[in-house]
């Protein structure tokens, strides 16, 4: 990715975002997978780098998010994103948090205008929709947050504000893929632990102890078993470097930190 960074004024490239034709026809509802298009940061986290967690410059940061806002057409408006931890935690918010951010991996609002998100560089971030109840969702899934239930918990806030899963639509956006995600016996031995059922996600890898792990399909198989529709968008965060911040590619490099990516949702005012 180039160097050179727009002016902090200029408006995000529509090319750079994401957004999945099942959301988009939801009436009333805004979303958008965000890559790392258009930002204001630069060096490690060169692009649209939405991780508060960062290391990078905070008020790039806060421009960025700012731009993923208006981009959504609320300009005012700040996009409440989770304090993530890798849970099974999941949580109902009607006003923008900023301070004292909830610490889970889920977050649910039926409030009109109010935008939430969740932030991913290689773990699955889910986006939810019941747009007859006006009721939108967000999720962080890594492997341990979706093995452990954070889908479920999503979806079961998302009922307590009205929602019915049979009406929900779940889009999951840019993942790390099998190709790319070689993983020691011991995960798989953990996730094998509360989802017998999940050894198909595993192929062998290259060293007899390493395997290779389906996330989007294992998170797509979560989704179909609590009964809500779910769609994969299709994209590697790893193998896509000039749209993708990766952790794992990070690691790869020796890298001291990486950004993220946001994925947000609002239902209109």
């Amino acid at each position: 990715m180039s160097n050179h960074q727009p002016d902090p004024a200029s408006p995000l490239p529509a090319s750079g975002v994401l957004r999945a034709p099942s959301l988009g026809d939801a009436p009333g509802v805004r979303h958008a997978f965000f890559t790392r298009w258009g930002g204001v940061s630069t060096g490690l986290y060169a692009g649209l780098n939405m991780g508060i967690g960062s290391s990078d410059d905070p008020s790039a940061v806060r421009e960025n998010r700012r731009k993923a806002a208006d981009f959504l057409g609320l300009p005012d408006a700040d996009i409440t994103t989770p304090w993530q931890i890798h849970s099974a935690e999941a949580v109902i918010v009607t006003e923008p948090i900023t301070a004292d951010r909830p610490r889970a991996d889920g977050v649910v609002t039926k409030t009109p205008g109010l935008a939430i998100g969740v932030v991913t560089a290689d773990c699955g971030p889910i986006l939810f929709a019941d747009s007859k109840a006006g009721v939108v969702g967000a999720a962080h899934a890594g492997w341990r947050g979706a093995a452990g239930g954070v889908i479920e918990a999503t979806i079961a806030r998302m009922e307590e504000c009205g929602a019915r899963r049979e009406n929900i639509v779940a889009v999951l956006g840019p993942t790390i893929t099998q190709a790319n995600y070689e993983v020691g016996t011991g995960m798989r031995a953990e996730v094998l632990d509360g989802t017998p059922d999940a050894a198909r996600f595993f192929v062998p890898g290259i060293a007899d102890d390493k395997a290779q792990f389906d996330l989007p399909g294992f998170i797509l198989a979560r989704l179909a078993r609590a009964g809500v529709a779910g769609s994969f968008i299709g994209r590697c965060t790893y193998a896509e470097e000039d749209l993708f911040f990766s952790f794992r590619r990070a690691t790869h490099r020796g890298e001291a930190d990486y950004g993220r990516q946001l994925a947000a949702i609002a239902i209109d005012r």
